[in-house]
């Protein structure tokens, strides 16, 4: 079975791009951090760096939504990719062909969070979710 599940940032904004025949394209750099190992040195964390393309109406809406820095969640299959370099070498990279994009950064990312204990404004709907009371339900 080739299935692989990554979560990190992307390292840079999305690219879109058509095949001849005009379906969408969109590739993306996701940097997972590693675990730390225990008596590992403090400071910056390793990262291991995917490639990954999404094709279609996913493709569209990871070009619509995704910038640099955004957190995704992303389920695929691994693929070797071989290529011939600038300098003429023959190379080969490993690309995740994206089944699914999960959007783990909040929309309003830089906005700021309200107050603790701050009542939830009805109307604001930036997560996706609107306050109900228990006063509104039918049951």
């Amino acid at each position: 079975m080739n299935k692989i599940f990554i979560i990190g940032n992307l390292t840079r904004d999305p690219e879109m791009r058509s095949t001849q025949a005009g379906i969408p394209v969109c590739s993306f750099t996701v940097a997972v951090n590693r675990r730390q190992r225990q008596g590992a040195e403090a400071g910056q964390p390793e990262a291991d760096f995917f490639r990954v393309t999404t094709w279609r109406q996913l493709a569209e809406n990871c070009n619509r939504f995704l910038a640099k820095g955004r957190k995704v969640g992303v389920v695929g299959t691994l693929a070797l990719q071989n290529y011939t370099g600038n300098d003429g070498q023959q190379r080969s990279s490993l690309e995740v062909q994206a089944d699914e994009v999960e959007f783990l950064s909040p929309r309003g990312e830089g906005a700021v969070d309200p107050k603790p204990g701050a009542p939830i404004q009805a109307q604001d709907n930036s997560s996706g979710f609107v306050r109900v009371d228990d006063d509104d339900l039918p049951f």
